[in-house]
């Protein structure tokens, strides 16, 4: 059977940086409240008109550079976002017209919030396995500042989220440098802890209307703590499988990257696996939560950093919405 390696990988997040101290007016906050419940100082936000397209755009062409090939030698792009430009089509025909390509490639989106950038690896993993495709461009991208409520009222989710992109080219791959195992799960008990419910076919026949709006049915929700109860307990089981799969220890693995959701459950999951902070990479202050982007941008910074290089085993887990959580072994 295949392996597919990742061949290229890139990032891309907008221009526009909004600190703590931007939104203390806003939201009726402070620097201080912020950084002790998450670790987050800043996050970069869109200016007025860019669609999620638009931001993941550079990323993508990048990412293909770094493979070495061009837009026309896709085979599928799958994409990852819970905020695409449009109810449907999905952002993936959207990109795919922007990238210029002219053949008629596959083309689709999934939605797995937090957790999509592992579930992508997973799907296009399998493609490459099979010899179905050769070059799948994975995208996990999100505007969420186009989601929140920048209101007092909306704060304790309103100061969590950032907008980015990142994009990844997999292929087979030539030498050891391979996705070693991925693990994808969910739990639909957790449905009613994470979402934003509208629009939504559940306000038939508007989906959306004055009422559902008034209602903040559009907003996302989240009960925080028992979103951070189950996360700091899903993430470790994850990375302890994806482990017990390719008979690895700790030891064996030179960087961790989690979905950069907050700073306290990084160190808790890390606490529990008993493992040092220096090991699970952090730059969540930077960022915040860029929902289906923090991975693999998280990756990008890492590998320009010098955390991990060829040969070196990394390990990918996320938690997020649904519940959703996953993990991945990849030797670089």
């Amino acid at each position: 059977m295949k392996k597919a390696k990742i061949a290229g990988i890139a990032f891309n997040v907008p221009d526009r940086v909004v600190t703590n101290h931007d939104l203390e007016d806003m939201m009726d906050t402070t620097d201080e409240w912020i950084q002790t419940r998450s670790g987050i100082k800043e996050r970069r936000w869109v200016e007025d008109g860019m669609a999620n397209s638009d931001m993941a755009l550079p990323a993508c062409k990048e990412a293909i550079e770094n493979a070495g090939i061009k837009p026309d030698d896709l085979d599928a792009i799958i994409v990852g976002t819970v905020s695409s430009d449009y109810n449907f089509p999905g952002m993936a025909p959207i990109l795919q017209q922007k990238l210029g390509i002219t053949t008629n490639i596959s083309a689709f989106d999934i939605s797995a919030a937090c957790s999509a950038f592992i579930y992508l690896l997973e799907i296009g993993n399998q493609f490459i396995q099979t010899g179905k495709y050769k070059n799948i461009l994975l995208v996990g991208s999100d505007v969420m500042s186009c989601m929140l409520d920048k209101t007092p009222a909306g704060r304790a989710t309103g100061v969590l989220f950032g907008d980015g992109a990142g994009a990844a080219v997999l292929q087979p791959t030539d030498d050891e440098s391979c996705i070693l195992s991925t693990h994808t799960y969910a739990n639909g008990k957790g449905v009613e802890m994470l979402h934003a419910k509208a629009p939504g076919s559940m306000f038939y026949p508007n989906r959306i209307d004055a009422e559902v709006v008034a209602q903040g049915h559009h907003l996302p929700v989240q009960n925080g703590r028992e979103v951070f109860k189950n996360a700091v307990v899903r993430m470790p089981e994850a990375i302890n499988f994806a482990l017990e799969h390719n008979n690895l220890s700790l030891e064996d693995v030179s960087l961790v990257i989690a979905h950069q959701a907050n700073y306290r459950i990084l160190q808790t999951s890390a606490k529990r696996m008993g493992m040092s902070m220096d090991k699970m990479y952090i730059n969540i202050h930077k960022y915040g939560n860029t929902t289906a982007a923090t991975i693999p941008i998280a990756m990008c910074e890492a590998l320009e950093e010098g955390k991990f290089t060829k040969g070196d085993i990394i390990i990918l887990t996320a938690f997020g919405a649904g519940y959703t959580w996953a993990s991945a072994a990849i030797r670089w």
